[in-house]
């Protein structure tokens, strides 16, 4: 083996640790909202499926937000929990909040997707801010969140959550959802290049839309088979000429998205395969992300167990560049740092959750959550 080619790998991984420097230093945050402000109202829409445990928690921080919140809407997706029920005695608390029963799912229509149209029909504010139903806002995110969207004159605005942690497997495996984001998309090169497609990005946790623009879109049935949808209606945004932005909202909202090792598995089941589409597409990205942040580990591991000290340096570096991009990343958003040191056992589990997402889709097996199955053969939704 010649002697550039061991030492390739540090080199690109050069280039990755830069840009999870630049996204960890330049990706804008939230704004704070001015007086003029105040007079944006915002009507936020939860859709909700067998959310016993998360409604009330989320409507709590919702109706903290003040008088800019006008209303609060939320769908009840055909829960089979008492869901319908809690939102109904606090909303004899509080006459903002409105209960909606959701129709049946049509065919080619994804659960999330339909549910989202059916809130934004009912809203009546300027702003429509969706959020999921585990999402929690700090004081005053909601009137931050539109002087933000003004600010950078966008009508599509994602504010990327902070992610609660409490388990040892979502310590493990949830920090990878941002490394896998953060070490492959320019964050902070997407507000330089706002109409640019490729560029969108969205966080279906927290979802600002400025309502004529949204209807003008499409809405969501632009996007309606989608299990991506957040990160696909971004990218529908901008493909129309419409601004759309992803900002840091760790600060803002917070949201416990998997509370297992089964949910995280199902959770990144259902989204690994559809944010691709197609097989080729997934398994370039899959070696590519695998030999950039896998393979240093099994390189270093082989020289150090057979005694080849050629390859030892260039490996030793790799692997030392990959935990640095893992704790640039960590810091930025403040994740727990021991599960750095386990990198390559999350990696591994990711692989495998990444192979079963394309092995159910492609073999019409389907793949589930929230009690529907997806891309299934013969059935749309089920």
């Amino acid at each position: 083996m010649s002697f550039e080619l061991p030492w390739l790998l540090p080199l690109l991984l050069l280039l990755f640790l830069g840009l999870a420097c630049w996204t960890a230093l330049r990706w804008p945050a939230a704004r704070t909202a001015r007086h003029e402000d105040a007079g944006d109202l915002i009507t936020v829409l939860i859709p909700a499926r067998n959310e016993k445990h998360n409604i009330e928690a989320c409507l709590e921080s919702v109706l903290q937000q003040g008088k800019q919140v006008c209303e609060v809407i939320v769908l009840d997706d055909n829960s089979e929990d008492n869901t319908a029920a809690i939102v109904r005695n606090i909303s004899t608390l509080d006459p903002r909040i409105r209960l909606v029963s959701g129709s049946p799912l049509p065919e080619g229509w994804s659960g999330k997707c339909w549910a989202c149209q059916q809130l934004a029909d009912n809203a009546t504010s300027e702003w429509m801010l969706f959020l999921d139903a585990d999402a929690r806002l700090a004081p005053q995110a909601a009137g931050r969140i539109v002087a933000t969207a003004r600010h950078f004159n966008c009508t599509m605005l994602s504010a990327w959550p902070g992610m609660q942690m409490l388990g040892f497997w979502e310590q493990l495996l949830m920090p990878l959802l941002n490394f896998l984001t953060f070490t492959m998309y320019p964050a902070p090169l997407a507000y330089i290049r706002r109409n640019d497609a490729s560029l969108g990005l969205a966080h279906g946790a927290c979802i600002l839309l400025r309502r004529e623009q949204y209807h003008h879109a499409g809405g969501h049935a632009a996007v309606r088979d989608a299990l991506f949808e957040d990160t696909k209606l971004a990218r529908h945004w901008r493909k129309i000429n419409l601004q759309s932005c992803c900002i840091d909202g760790s600060r803002l909202v917070s949201v416990r998205m998997y509370d297992s090792l089964p949910a995280i598995f199902l959770g990144f089941e259902k989204n690994f395969y559809s944010a691709f589409g197609n097989s080729l597409g997934f398994f370039a990205f899959l070696l590519f992300h695998l030999a950039l942040f896998l393979l240093p580990f099994i390189l270093l591991v082989g020289s150090l167990s057979s005694g080849n000290s050629s390859l030892l340096p260039a490996a030793l570096t790799a692997s030392l560049l990959v935990l640095a991009s893992r704790l640039v990343l960590s810091l930025r958003f403040r994740h727990p740092l021991w599960s750095i040191l386990l990198h390559p056992l999350a990696e591994l589990l990711l692989l495998a959750i990444a192979l079963n997402s394309w092995w159910r889709t492609v073999t019409g097996r389907g793949v589930r959550w929230k009690g529907r199955t997806y891309h299934a053969a013969g059935s749309e939704a089920s």
